[in-house]
């Protein structure tokens, strides 16, 4: 290879596919957390207003949940943090999740497009800080001082995604973009694809547990089980590398 030849960058994209062989539920599963919810009463601007209380104790007992399940990574997880590890260009991991198994496995270079669990923003001052601790409408900012405007940093639906300059920078740089466990029906994450696809000799590849709508965009589809998928697929890529011009 020579010597100021760069391998290009790989952003992968996961979902809540890869976490379910963790223990934790798909959205859109049958038992799945929204269908036990009212999604307008929780996961939205307007139930925030309506009713903190409601909003804060879901989220409260969601976390209590998470904690004592002690979800750990797995395999796909571990997988993905070796790919980061062994290289030689930078992987980027832009994940729907709020969950920190990418970072539990040892993956440093993680966007959270909606959100992390474990973190708090205040809607007065925007200050957003970790913390594992239950809220309520009384919770005070340690910023700003101000009461009752404590809520969970995550996404609720009508809310624009986090971080989307630094995702497109990555998806404008890379040289393969992978999606992982995702539904392919949530924009804009699902529109990822068709935008690398603007770029000449960008590779696509699909790592799912079936196929998804967006199948037509991905010029490589590999179905099954994220633990049992992900890791040989990474060995390859590791193992093959790239070439000038491609793989």
């Amino acid at each position: 290879m020579h010597q100021d030849y760069f391998p290009p960058g790989i952003v992968v994209l996961t979902g809540a596919g890869i976490s379910k062989e963790s223990g934790i539920d798909t959205f859109r599963d049958p038992d799945g957390l929204w269908n036990r919810v009212n999604l307008e009463d929780v996961a939205t601007l307007e139930g925030w207003h309506r009713d903190k209380k409601k909003v804060l104790d879901f989220y409260n007992e969601a976390r209590g949940l998470f904690r004592a399940a002690q979800v750990a990574p797995n395999a796909a997880h571990d997988a993905l943090a070796r790919l980061e590890a062994k290289y030689g260009g930078d992987v980027t991991i832009v994940t729907q999740n709020i969950d920190p198994l990418h970072e539990m496995a040892g993956s440093k270079n993680v966007i959270h497009m909606h959100g992390r669990e474990g973190e708090v923003r205040c809607m007065k001052c925007g200050t957003v800080f970790p913390s594992d601790a239950d809220l309520s409408p009384q919770s005070v900012c340690p910023k700003c001082g101000t009461v009752g405007e404590l809520r969970p940093n995550i996404v609720w639906f009508g809310e624009q995604p986090m971080h989307l300059d630094e995702i497109y920078a990555a998806l404008d740089k890379c040289g393969l973009f992978i999606a992982i466990g995702t539904s392919g029906q949530v924009y804009p994450a699902a529109g990822f694809v068709l935008h690398v696809r603007r770029r000449p000799r960008v590779r696509t590849v699909e790592l799912n547990l079936e196929p998804t709508e967006n199948q037509p965009l991905f010029e490589e589809h590999i179905y099954g089980p994220a633990t049992r998928i992900v890791p040989p697929y990474v060995e390859r890529l590791l193992a093959e590398g790239w070439k000038p011009g491609g793989w």
